[in-house]
């Protein structure tokens, strides 16, 4: 049995991991899906003092709280930022890292500097939301349910650089890159295309394609499940 703790993106929330949950379980294997503060289920909590930090230390007390060990973790879109975060915290629980269509930093790297945005300090009386990207899902009946929960996104989030002061590849857990194939450009798919480029032939990670856009586990659940049942 395999232990997974799947990461949601930004402006979301845990509930977008509802159609992978019961398939990974129906595999005979644990899984939780932790949720962001301010976002998602933890909505109410928002406020301009919600950071990466804070959302590090949401996955990173999750792990510890549950004692989880021998772990996949997982880190969609933005969650890629959180992952890798926490991994100066509990790297030795981790089996396996995989970023599904995510950023990946390195130490001192921000969502926004990834971005090319500009990430001026937040002065008093400056907007602290940073309204959804816009998606897109294959069913009506998911986006109906999806575009509904998607919330603004407190932006201290995008602008608080990492820290990993390890490279991920001198970490003894094995990693993979997912990439959407459907997305080449345009709603910041831009960064994840060159995370893609970047890992594809890289020696110490595995690399995997599904053909959706951006919203993996909305559209393909099945193809996720599958691949992450391969890699366990």
């Amino acid at each position: 049995m395999a232990t997974y703790v799947l990461v949601h993106g930004g402006w979301s929330g845990a509930h977008g991991f509802r159609l992978v949950r019961p398939l990974l379980r129906a595999a005979g294997h644990e899984v939780t899906t932790p949720s962001l503060t301010g976002i998602g289920e933890r909505v109410h909590l928002t406020g301009p003092h919600v950071d990466l930090t804070t959302h590090i230390r949401d996955v990173v007390n999750h792990i510890l709280y549950e004692d989880l060990n021998d772990i996949v973790l997982l880190g969609f879109s933005y969650g890629g930022m959180v992952v890798t975060g926490a991994l100066e915290h509990i790297s030795d629980r981790v089996r396996h890292l995989v970023y599904l269509d995510a950023v990946v930093p390195t130490n001192g790297e921000s969502l926004f500097s990834m971005t090319g945005r500009p990430a001026a300090p937040l002065r008093l009386g400056d907007p602290w939301l940073v309204p959804p990207t816009p998606r897109e899902f294959d069913d009506p009946e998911e986006a109906a349910f999806a575009i509904a929960r998607r919330v603004e996104h407190p932006v201290g989030c995008f602008t608080e650089p990492v820290r990993l002061l390890t490279a991920l590849e001198d970490f003894p857990f094995t990693r993979t890159f997912i990439r959407a194939t459907a997305d080449r450009t345009g709603a910041g798919s831009d960064v994840f295309e060159r995370m893609a480029t970047k890992y594809r032939s890289a020696p110490s990670w595995r690399y995997r394609e599904i053909a959706t856009n951006h919203m993996i586990p909305n559209n393909r659940p099945r193809e996720l499940t599958d691949l992450l049942l391969e890699l366990a």
